[in-house]
């Protein structure tokens, strides 16, 4: 793509897309984060009204995606066209990915979507992850099309207009565009991937926080009306009638001290003394309650993750209460899982390994997060080598806390130190060969 094409290009599409598709992610990220949009309050509402509101806000949006994304961990790669996936797996181990992945889920869970790119380095393929408010991609077909047609993505003051062969590297100078320079990456498309939260057919992709907004919105205002009755009229109001019109500003302070301090009030023919009953915060605590229940059912996210109560409930309602979020979190391990792959097969691509590359039969291995105790694991696992016949060797990556590294590293030692029945079984196998031969 020649210079002028470039700047046409940045100038007119990508750049004024980006800008328009930011000021929508920008709103999504003061809620996923813990800026929020402010309750409406009156003009006249005084410091304490607007400390209140301030004090309302609570990062319930954040909440419902890190529950969604604390269970999306990539543990492995797997494929069944091949028994040796290590090459495949070498560029995530060597990129840092068992940590980076969280960032990209948890951008993709947020705003909707996020991208990692692929690119020739030194040693091998370099990932990197990158947040949709930092990059900006065209698809011919958002919904088909497994790469973009171009990218731009934005750093400090550079803009890099990334095609099928070469990152043009663009600058801001006096507010415009200037073209700097191109480097050739040779991988044969724009090397970004996309990780959709969801995707329809029409290639929308709404997030976690999006669509919770204004369920997020009423918690916040229940709890500012909450906090104003809280402040104002959680105690019982004193009252006289029929005293004496005070000569002065001092005396009438003076008075209200009195009926501030005293235990016993006293005064003349007339004069009746009485309470105001204090305002009940309960109709306000439920309506809160509410709210947060709302919120849980329209977001698929446990109640008791979001309000912390948790009581007397038996191994079944536990089960029970995580069940949505367990058809949620799977759901993203598939779309997820497809974008990991992509990635590796490109990263391939970049190091040469075609066969790897042409591997769809790749899928990705999710940690197993479920909480329950390693003895109901051990029964679980147990069964299923002795009833359905499956080599316990196979088993061992399935135990909790135990990583598909570890349990290699079982396998190649029980290889290395064979026990004595196997050595003995090895030993007349050979000589019954022996005989036979």
């Amino acid at each position: 793509m020649r210079k002028n094409a470039v700047l046409e290009l940045a100038n007119d599409v990508l750049v004024p897309g980006w800008q328009q598709e930011r000021q929508k992610l920008d709103r999504i990220d003061n809620w996923l984060r813990w800026t929020p949009e402010k309750v409406r309050v009156p003009t006249s509402a005084d410091q304490e009204e607007k400390y209140l509101r301030d004090l309302a806000e609570t990062p319930w949006l954040s909440l419902v995606v890190t529950t969604v994304a604390q269970q999306l961990v990539a543990e492995l790669v797997r494929s069944a066209k091949s028994l040796n996936v290590d090459p495949v797996w070498e560029p995530w181990v060597r990129n840092r990915m068992p940590s980076r992945q969280r960032a990209i889920h948890r951008a993709a869970l947020g705003y909707g979507y996020a991208y990692t790119t692929v690119m020739p380095g030194d040693t091998g393929s370099v990932i990197r992850g990158y947040s949709p408010r930092d990059m900006y991609a065209v698809y011919a077909d958002p919904v088909e099309d497994e790469y973009p047609m171009y990218y731009l993505r934005v750093r400090g003051d550079h803009r890099y207009v990334v095609d099928e062969e070469t990152v043009h590297v663009l600058g801001l100078e006096d507010g415009r565009l200037q073209y700097i320079e191109e480097r050739s990456h040779g991988v044969g498309v724009a090397p970004a991937i996309r990780y959709s939260n969801q995707i329809d057919l029409e290639g929308r992709t709404p997030g976690e926080v999006e669509p919770f907004i204004p369920a997020a919105q009423r918690i916040n205002k229940t709890t500012f009306d909450r906090l104003l009755v809280q402040h104002h009229s959680s105690w019982k109001v004193r009252t006289a009638t029929g005293l004496e019109d005070p000569k002065s500003d001092e005396e009438n302070e003076r008075r209200k001290l009195l009926l501030r301090q005293n235990d016993i009030l006293t005064g003349g023919e007339g004069v009746n003394f009485g309470t105001l009953d204090e305002t009940s915060p309960e109709g306000l605590i439920k309506a809160e309650e509410a709210d947060i229940e709302t919120l849980a059912a329209v977001s698929q996210t446990p109640a008791h993750a979001l309000t912390g109560k948790m009581i007397n409930l038996s191994a079944d309602a536990i089960t029970e209460a995580r069940a949505m979020l367990d058809l949620k979190a799977g759901e993203r391990k598939v779309g997820f899982g497809d974008s990991h792959c992509q990635t590796l097969r490109l990263a391939s691509h970049i190091e040469g390994r075609e066969n790897d590359a042409n591997d769809f039969s790749l899928v990705i291995d999710w940690a197993d997060l479920e909480s329950r105790s390693m003895s109901q694991a051990a029964d679980a696992l147990g069964k299923m080598a002795s009833m359905l016949g499956i080599p316990p060797e196979k088993l061992w990556d399935r135990i909790p806390g135990i990583t598909p590294d570890v349990a290699k590293g079982w396998l190649d030692y029980k290889r290395e130190n064979p026990s004595a029945e196997a050595q003995l079984a090895n030993s007349l196998m050979v000589q019954s060969n022996g005989t036979d031969g």
